[in-house]
């Protein structure tokens, strides 16, 4: 009970309206809101990881997710979820949100959801204590703090019904369009409303008349309330009998519209599927004449209803009850806005001193700091803060790859381009330019397939039949010179840091029960440092609390393959500084180190 939003209160919302997200993300910004009140859209047909909006002349990302439970997941505190599925899968949606549960509201706008479907529906959620707003609603507002979709209308006709702040009157209506036409009568005879909702115009709605008022009956922000019914239904009825009984006992202005209905000779229904009258208790006339009767303040006619407005207001206001607002400062919406064609979400130079992932350069560049260059590369390439033995791992592999000699065909490449007279920075370039699936490329294999293998739980004889069905050799495993007697002393000490620091090593362990079998058949077939690099990779982002989904991410985007670059290029370049420290000259491949096989070209006729 109570409040039914707050200026802190998130939503999720189902399908990518554009429109209806920027309006809100609009009307946020007007009232200087602190976080967007969209925390996640679920687009199950896009391929897209977010969309791009305006917050005032700037832009903000939204996250996109393919599924309600994804978004959810991601965005636990999101309590509200705004449904804009069509009406053949409104349902679907909605009831996989209530079996998921942590989710206060759900508002749904499609209109024409089969009565029986809706009514199993809406009691459901009641029995969970989960307020359905809908179907066939244009939503709610709780003015200065949370406004759903398309509610209220434009920026400017929301400031102009003073919706931009609280007012003191609860609003609870049918009609969407009649909501925003209160909202700017309630702006002119009175100060604004606390707290609307416009239930929806299906016969059978989730949250009712009675459930609203009571709420707004809790909310100190309302003084008083305004009911604007409709012919059809017996909704009011509760009303009726819980201002009888005292459950509601502030005052509430009440009309039911559609009082015309009796000059036609048979039955009319009135836009909505619910205003029409299947009996004379169902009429809007026999309504008014009820309430009225029951003490709720009742116009005359529709017509009559803004001066009954004010007038409720101006005894509550003479009677201490409502208070003078004081109107806050908005921002307001720029009428010009243009997208931004690049997206950074890593640094940040519009300051005084740029920062690394929302850290001061300064704050972990300095040796006084004790950041490392682990530290940075987990702030730019992760925008995480891992731990130190994390970060003391990630130098450790850039310092155990730095470089393999002059023979291997980066550092030669490199070597030979340098003779040639280039740069600095086109000679390591060309060193680069080998890094790929035969050179360097084995540690994001060995993270590949291994994690594969331990995923499905493959044995050890499994795993090599399966890299053997691939025609894949295993990466990660082999060694020219070194074997089980020789030991390559750079994989002993990454194995020895893992063991001392890691909380966990599942993968590296899982590797071990692969290198015995291996080491069985050719004792050279050992765990390689590429392999016990990319392993080792893996057990650390499992460590520190990534997804699997997400390790596979990175995996796929070459992540592990960045390491070797970043190491390798400290390697090309001290060999490109040793060829010009040199001056060593033009090089040129020895002929006799080429078999040539020239053969006259065949003449084609």
């Amino acid at each position: 009970m109570g409040k039914l939003f707050t200026r802190d209160t998130q939503a999720i919302f189902w399908n990518n309206n554009k429109t209806a997200i920027q309006r809100m993300l609009d009307y946020d910004y007007t009232i200087k809101r602190e976080t967007p009140s969209v925390a996640a859209i679920v687009a199950p047909t896009s391929g897209n990881k977010f969309e791009k909006f305006f917050w005032g002349g700037d832009e903000i990302m939204i996250p996109l997710y393919k599924s309600t439970a994804e978004a959810k997941a991601a965005q636990p505190q999101a309590d509200v979820l705004l449904n804009f599925a069509s009406f053949r899968t409104a349902y679907d949606v909605t009831m996989e949100a209530l079996n998921l549960g942590g989710f206060k509201t759900i508002m749904i706008t499609a209109e024409g959801i089969p009565e029986r479907l809706a009514r199993g529906m809406n009691a459901y959620a009641r029995e969970l204590g989960v307020v359905v707003i809908g179907p066939a609603t244009v939503g709610a507002i709780a003015p200065g703090a949370f406004k759903i979709a398309n509610i209220g209308g434009t920026i400017e006709n929301i400031i102009n019904s003073k919706l931009h702040r609280a007012g003191s009157c609860g609003l609870v209506t049918r009609s969407g369009g009649l909501f925003n036409e209160l909202s700017n009568i309630i702006a002119i005879n009175a100060d604004g409303i606390a707290e609307g909702v416009a239930i929806g115009g299906d016969r059978f709605v989730g949250s009712v008349f009675i459930d609203n008022l009571l709420r707004m009956q809790e909310n100190p922000d309302v003084k008083y309330m305004i009911l604007l019914g409709e012919v059809g239904g017996t909704e009011e009825y509760k009303v009726i009998e819980a201002v009888k009984s005292g459950k509601i006992t502030k005052p509430i202005i009440a009309w039911c519209i559609g009082t015309i209905a009796k000059y036609y000779d048979s039955g009319v229904q009135f836009g909505h599927a619910g205003a029409s009258a299947n009996a004379e208790r169902e009429t809007a006339e026999a309504k008014n004449k009820a309430m009225a009767e029951a003490g709720i303040h009742v116009p005359a006619t529709f017509n009559d209803l803004p001066a009954k407005i004010r007038e409720v207001y101006e005894d509550l206001k003479a009677k201490g009850v409502i208070g003078e607002i004081e109107e806050p400062e908005i921002n307001i919406v720029p009428k010009v806005r243009r997208p931004k064609q690049f997206i950074c979400t890593i640094s940040d130079d519009r300051g005084e001193e740029a920062t690394y992932a929302g850290f001061p350069i300064s704050s972990v560049a300095t040796p006084d700091t004790d950041k490392g260059i682990g530290d940075v590369i987990s702030l730019l390439w992760f925008k995480k803060q891992y731990p130190k033995w994390a970060t003391d791992f990630i130098e450790t592999v850039i310092k155990t790859v730095a470089d393999h000699g002059p023979a291997v065909s980066g550092a030669h490449n490199a070597k030979v381009t340098a003779r040639a007279g280039k740069s600095v920075v086109e000679s390591l370039v060309t060193g680069l330019l080998t890094i790929g699936p035969r050179f360097g490329g084995a540690i994001d294999g060995a993270a590949k397939y291994f994690k594969y293998a331990d995923d499905n739980n493959l044995s050890p004889k499994e795993f090599l039949s399966y890299m053997k069905k691939e025609g894949v050799p295993i990466p990660g495993i082999g060694h020219r010179i070194k074997s089980l007697k020789n030991p390559d002393l750079r994989v002993t000490g990454l194995m020895n840091y893992a063991a001392e620091h890691f909380p966990a090593t599942p993968l590296l362990d899982y590797a071990k029960t692969v290198e015995a079998l291996t080491t069985s058949k050719k004792e050279n077939l050992i765990l390689n440092v590429d392999g016990t690099i990319g392993i080792l990779m893996v057990d650390m982002w499992r460590a520190l609390g990534y997804s699997e989904e997400e390790i596979n991410e990175f995996i796929e985007s070459g992540t592990l393959n960045a390491f070797f670059i970043v190491g390798r290029s400290i390697g090309f370049i001290g060999h490109v500084l040793d060829e010009k420290r040199l001056a060593m000259p033009m090089y040129r491949h020895p002929m006799d180190d080429i078999l040539y096989d020239v053969k006259k070209a065949e003449k084609i006729d």
